[in-house]
């Protein structure tokens, strides 16, 4: 099956975790009662969905390629995807119900989060950050802004002035 709506593929990827949820995870040390599966702000940016998906054991920034670049990468396999903010690597998965997607981590396991409310704020946040382009004053400069990190990211320090 091929998506290419961004709700449509926000809604059938949270489903297919509340299943691996419900199923599988349930009763691992990992999950964390206090939340529920939930698609944050997936929608369409160039050429690939992006979004974020918040489980009850990790909360992922999740892309689909709307073009073949990940047909002939094996799951596992890691590539890179630029956004406004600079470039993040993700790593290559295979999903019954949408097929070849990838995956960021951003935190697992959950037990940070004491409810879904605090995991869907800090969710758009870090979309916010993802997808918004990023002032360095190092590329006022004369030279390049720097790759975003995982670190920078949910330590807030990529935050500034936008232009």
């Amino acid at each position: 099956m091929k998506v290419t709506d961004p709700t449509e593929f926000g809604a059938l990827l949270a489903e297919h975790y509340r299943l691996i949820g419900e199923r599988s995870m349930r009763d691992l040390p990992v999950y964390n009662d206090s939340l529920s599966v939930e698609a944050v702000g997936f929608e369409l940016h160039g050429e690939v969905i992006a979004g974020i998906l918040i489980t009850p054991w990790f909360m992922n920034v999740v892309l689909l390629p709307l073009d073949d670049r990940l047909a002939s990468q094996r799951p596992g396999a890691s590539f890179a995807h630029g956004f406004p903010v600079g470039t993040l690597d993700f790593t290559v998965a295979d999903i019954d119900a949408v097929g070849r997607i990838g995956t960021c981590s951003l935190f697992s396991p959950m037990f940070d989060f004491g409810d879904i409310d605090t995991a869907r704020a800090t969710a758009t946040a870090a979309l916010a950050e993802i997808v918004s382009p990023r002032v360095d004053p190092a590329a006022a400069n004369g030279r390049p802004a720097s790759a975003v990190d995982r670190r920078s990211l949910l330590r807030g320090s990529l935050t500034g002035a936008r232009t």
